[in-house]
Parts: structure tokens; C-alpha cells; sequence
């Protein structure tokens, strides 16, 4: 099983424990990942220009298609934003030629033949929850644990085609394969508040304490992410507390750990 490894910008600048658990763990599973030039997935620019969002993702999926391979990436905003690209290079004729124009100036191609896939899907889905509940060396037994999807990953669901954006169950499911338990809360499909941290502050960091309360309520002793800005955001909403209310862990990590993976080789 090989993959081009899409890290996307957030990963590698500010949470690197993201991609040194995923290449540890993944390289234990017996799945290869191959570095390819790879740029920004066009999400900053979303806003701004959508033949420039589109141009910057198609880049991404030129350059994966041309050494045959799928991407897979770990960040679901990254997720989200390539698979929005290829829906819209799919239904829109002008914007498609307007993206291969600016492709072939580079000598690249876009003809949709590789896919984008996020990382719990692979791991789910692909490896297999049996293959990775074998791999347990050390289960997490008694640990409470609520999963923390992320908004990329899951709508809208049409796009994502992840899980049932309403009611989805992979990642708890990913998590029972550690031996931990899934909690159920309230909050687990809201937003974590990263998006609207420039914009309104006080509001995106009340949202992430009521996300971070629902989850103790609930009786989760860790925040488990798959989502590099949701994992940021809840660490720096409790930045500088001596004893953080709860800890977060990405899910590479909790898989990690639960297969006996070395703490360093983990981020840890």
C-alpha cells in the first residue's frame, strides 16, 4: 500500500508531531509514503479567488497523478479543500480550462485519476480496524477518550464523502481498536472555533471551552484529534495553565502508544 504524502503548511510548520507519528505509525502498518514536491492546498486563497484556490489544489493533484499515486493526508482542512477542488473542476467546463491552461505552463496535467484520501479513512477502511487491533501491544484499557472530528473531514458530506456527516462512527471505532473507550458528547460534531479566531476571538475561544466542559462532563480524560487547527486551537485556548483541564492526543499518538511505539518517535 503506497501514498504520496500531502502534510499540507500547518502540519510541518507547527504541530511536526503530527507527521512524525503518522510516518511512525504507518511505516509500522507496512504502508509506504512517498514526498512529492507538493505546495499549499489553496485554502488561504478560498476566499479571495476561486480559479487561484482551485489552481493551487489541482497543482497538488497534477503532481500525485503523474507519479500514480493517491494522496493521503493527515489534515482534514487539507481534506476537505482538495476534494472540494476536484468537485468543482468536475462540474464547471470554463473553470476546468482555465486550470489546465495554467497547468500545462508548468507541464502538468489534471485528468482526475488520483484520489485524495484522509488518514482515519485509511486507517479504517483501507488497513483495516482488525489489522490495527492485532497491532495493539499495549491497549489504553480504561482510558475515556472523545473524538474530535473536525468540520473539513465530514461536511458537507456530499464532498467529504467520509462518513455520515450527521452520525458518523469511524473515529470512535478507530479508537476502540486501542482498547480506550469513545465517549459520547454533546458537542463532538461542533466546530472547535479555529476559524473565526481572527475574526472574533472572544467567541471562537468561548466555543472551544464549551467543547473542551462537554467533553469532561461527559467524562473524557483526553480530547483526541485528527485535525491539526482543532489540535492547535485546544492546546492554545489552555496555554500557560499549569494543569490543562483536559489533554489532547492525536489519534497517531493513541495508536502509537497502544502498539508500543516509542514516546519520541511519537512527538511525545
Amino acid at each position: 500500500m503506497k501514498y504520496a504524502l500531502f502534510l499540507g503548511c500547518k502540519i510541518p510548520s507547527q504541530l511536526p508531531a503530527y507527521e512524525s507519528s503518522t510516518r511512525a505509525v504507518l511505516a509500522h502498518l507496512g504502508v509506504t509514503l512517498v514526498d512529492l514536491d507538493f505546495d499549499c492546498c489553496g485554502y488561504p486563497a478560498r476566499d479571495v479567488s476561486r480559479d487561484a484556490f482551485v489552481v493551487a489544489a489541482a497543482h497538488n493533484l497534477a503532481l500525485a497523478e503523474r507519479a500514480g499515486l493517491d494522496l493521503l493526508t493527515p489534515c482534514t482542512c487539507c481534506f476537505g479543500t482538495l476534494r472540494h477542488a476536484i468537485r468543482f473542476l468536475g462540474e464547471d467546463a470554463e473553470l476546468r480550462a482555465r486550470v489546465t491552461a495554467a497547468l500545462a505552463a508548468e507541464g502538468l496535467a489534471w485528468s482526475g485519476t488520483a484520489r485524495v484520501e484522509q488518514l482515519l479513512s485509511v486507517l479504517a477502511r483501507k488497513v483495516g480496524v482488525d489489522t490495527l487491533a492485532a497491532a495493539v501491544r499495549t491497549p489504553r484499557t480504561g482510558l475515556r477518550v472523545a473524538a474530535q472530528y473536525g468540520c473539513h473531514a465530514l461536511r458537507p458530506g456530499n464532498v467529504a464523502r467520509f462518513d455520515n456527516p450527521m452520525a458518523p462512527t469511524v473515529f470512535e471505532t478507530l479508537i476502540g481498536a486501542t482498547g480506550a473507550t469513545a465517549v459520547d458528547w454533546p458537542r463532538r460534531l461542533d466546530c472547535c472555533g479555529d476559524p473565526l479566531h481572527e475574526a472574533n476571538t472572544p467567541l471562537s475561544e468561548n466555543m472551544t471551552r464549551a467543547k473542551i466542559a462537554d467533553a469532561l462532563e461527559s467524562g473524557a480524560e483526553v480530547l483526541c484529534t485528527a485535525c491539526p487547527h482543532c489540535h492547535l486551537r485546544f492546546g492554545a485556548v489552555q496555554a500557560g495553565a499549569r494543569d490543562p483541564a483536559i489533554r489532547t492526543l492525536l489519534y497517531t499518538q493513541l495508536l502509537g502508544l497502544a502498539m508500543g511505539l516509542p514516546a519520541k518517535s511519537l512527538g511525545l
